[in-house]
């Protein structure tokens, strides 16, 4: 009876040796689960979301606008005692209103002028986009534009020129229809870019002027004969990826055969547009870099934290809305004036 007692005993001590270890690996184990959950890796940490607070106000050109949205939503998830509010009113107006104080940062589809960096015009080079051509899908000859497309030297003489002002002189046919030409009011970089790609300014470009991307893509769904150019992502529906409805967007023939050949053919959807970007077959301009600007380098801890996370982990979203990034030497020049403060 003794030696059964005794052996229990035994039996029970190694138990205990062999369960301890055990169970401080089951303790360590849902500590580091607990410490995932509660902090996870790519969020800040809770001093700085209650440390950062308060507003940003970003004003300017509407190609940026889209994706400028996207990053907000998310930082104000990352910092919920963070503002900021965006308003899309043209390029100019953007650097207008960092330049005067009304706002912190400019969205900017185009280069910055000599005289806005004079005056203190900083640009970070975000993401690229195109300009594109817009035509309705009631064209009357839309299989021949398609076909055919139309090269920068007779898109030159109508938006320029004035040299062609019907569609049979610009397709070569008999047709006396006349082209209803439309172009961008507010001043922007898109009618900039394509006035770059004509060989002109915006204030050269011929048509009847309309305010905002949304409104040339409207004047031109509604008018069998308009045609017009949109940013891309206006000429796009974010959601099928297609044209928006009612639009067409016009393949450009570009090397001048009088035909749109295999490389040419790229407007069927946004990613087919996004590669040729990407690939330089469709070229810059009408393609650019798009910009966020500040008046001299951001002072605030909050503007600066924001264009840190556009040049970081923003990044990640700009093929998902529909951009295409920058390149590697354009965000580290951007890092790199950030840390300068």
């Amino acid at each position: 009876m003794m030696n059964l007692k005794k052996l229990t005993q035994k039996k029970s001590k190694r138990a205990e040796k062999l369960s301890c270890p055990s169970s401080y690996l089951i303790l360590i184990f849902l500590f580091l689960i607990s410490a995932v959950y509660f902090f996870p890796l790519n969020r800040p940490c809770l001093a700085n979301q209650e440390k950062l607070r308060g507003r940003v106000t970003i004003s300017g050109a509407w190609a940026l606008y889209p994706l400028v949205v996207r990053w907000a939503e998310e930082f104000q998830k990352l910092y919920p005692s963070v503002k900021i509010d965006i308003q899309a009113g043209g390029a100019g107006k953007g650097v207008a209103d960092v330049l005067s104080g009304a706002a912190d940062l400019g969205m900017v589809s185009r280069e910055l002028h000599p005289e806005e960096m004079r005056r203190g015009a900083r640009a970070l080079a975000v993401a690229r986009d195109a300009v594109v051509v817009t035509i309705s899908e009631r064209q009357p000859y839309l299989n021949i534009l398609r076909r055919r497309g139309l090269s920068r030297e007779v898109l030159r003489d109508i938006w320029i020129t004035e040299k062609i002002k019907t569609w049979g002189e610009a397709l070569g046919i008999s047709s006396k229809e006349p082209i209803h030409l439309y172009t961008r009011s507010d001043a922007c970089g898109a009618g900039e870019t394509w006035a770059a790609f004509l060989g002109g300014q915006q204030e050269d470009l011929k048509g009847t002027g309309v305010y905002g991307d949304p409104g040339v893509a409207e004047a031109v769904r509604r008018d069998p004969l308009g045609l017009g150019y949109n940013n891309l992502n206006f000429a796009y529906d974010p959601q099928t990826l297609l044209p928006v409805k009612g639009l067409v967007i016009l393949p450009l023939d570009f090397n001048n055969n009088g035909q749109i050949d295999p490389e040419e053919n790229a407007t069927a959807n946004r990613s087919q547009m996004v590669a040729a970007i990407k690939e330089g077959r469709y070229p810059s301009p009408p393609a650019r870099d798009l910009y966020l600007v500040t008046r001299g380098e951001p002072s605030s801890s909050l503007v600066r934290t924001f264009l840190d996370y556009v040049l970081g982990e923003g990044q990640k979203l700009v093929p998902e809305a529909g951009y295409i990034q920058v390149s590697e030497a354009a965000i580290e020049a951007g890092r790199r004036r950030l840390e300068k403060k």
